[in-house]
């Protein structure tokens, strides 16, 4: 009974949640419009060099990746990674999915080779790996990690009820930050140069929300050991906004466990931009964007939230 009764109050808190970010969202969505349009007409004839993206790793880190599907950010990573990361050793990386090597490949049949040629170069590949159970993975468990990547993550259910979709992806995202939480290196807080900030939203009462565009290379200083951190990445669109990343890891639920959600500090968020990471695909096996079509997650950008414990 206690069981059941903890798991009735995470889906209401986290219901809770929901109504109160739709109205903040909604207020803010108006806000914004009315900045672009300010915006568009001050930067007309006004041309600016555009920002370098961010790349949020450095060649000694050791990364771990989850949630992979066809293999194609890693061999973007390890193939044709950007100048920064030439020197960074393959066998520096793990990468894994959820799926079997038999469901992967029928799923993604071009994985097949994708994998034959990261293992050649030395990445560790991993299949059947639960990104919200990382401890169970016994090649896994026990190690330390510098970054923890999960690219646009999705708990894939083909739920259409708006308000049960989010709470099926909150819990995963819930399950996965608690997971990551012991694979992540010690050390100090880490620390970044800001390139720009951009003004915060008046109605917004986060302070940490994410307000911070870092488009700069610059990242965590990698002259020192610094605490691991975790990127997430999403569109920056509805519905995945309602999801609330940045609070769910800053303020979790109570846990229906005996251990208390690990709690996160948001380092920075940044756009995250695709065309840096040369054959990288975004593949999804669900619904009709899986087909190329549906319009959920239009417009927007691709951005990426990356956290380091809190003490």
């Amino acid at each position: 009974m206690a069981k059941g009764g903890k798991k009735t109050s995470l889906k209401a808190a986290l219901a809770s949640q929901q109504t109160r970010l739709k109205k903040k969202q909604e207020a803010a969505h108006a806000a914004q419009h009315a900045e672009r349009m300010k915006a568009s007409v001050q930067s007309r004839g006004k041309g600016k060099a555009p920002l370098r993206p961010t790349i949020p790793f450095v060649p000694t880190d050791n990364i771990l990746l989850v949630g992979e599907g066809n293999f194609s950010f890693t061999r973007a990573l390890v193939q044709h990674p950007p100048n920064d990361l030439q020197f960074l050793p393959p066998s520096n990386i793990t990468a894994t999915a959820y799926d079997t090597e038999e469901e992967c490949y029928a799923k993604y049949p071009e994985a097949r080779d994708i994998v034959a040629g990261l293992r050649e170069k030395g990445v560790e590949v991993l299949f059947h790996v639960d990104a919200t159970k990382l401890g169970k993975c016994s090649s896994i468990r026990g190690r330390k990690y510098d970054r923890i990547v999960w690219n646009f993550p999705h708990a894939g259910k083909g739920i259409t009820d708006q308000d049960r979709n989010i709470l099926s992806n909150q819990v995963l995202l819930l399950g996965f930050l608690q997971s990551a939480a012991p694979l992540l290196a010690s050390g100090t807080v880490p620390a970044v140069h800001k390139a720009r900030k951009r003004k915060k939203n008046p109605d917004d009462d986060s302070s940490d929300h994410d307000d911070e565009d870092y488009d700069h290379p610059e990242g965590p200083d990698a002259s020192r050991k610094t605490r691991g951190t975790v990127l997430i990445t999403l569109r920056n669109v509805p519905p995945y906004t309602l999801w609330d990343l940045p609070r769910l890891a800053k303020n979790p639920p109570p846990s229906a466990g005996q251990q208390p959600n690990a709690k996160y500090i948001l380092l920075r968020s940044f756009r995250f931009h695709r065309e840096v990471w040369k054959g990288y695909e975004h593949r999804m096996t669900k619904g009709e964007r899986a087909h190329g079509q549906g319009r959920t997650g239009e417009g927007g950008e691709d951005r990426t939230w990356e956290f380091y414990l809190s003490d």
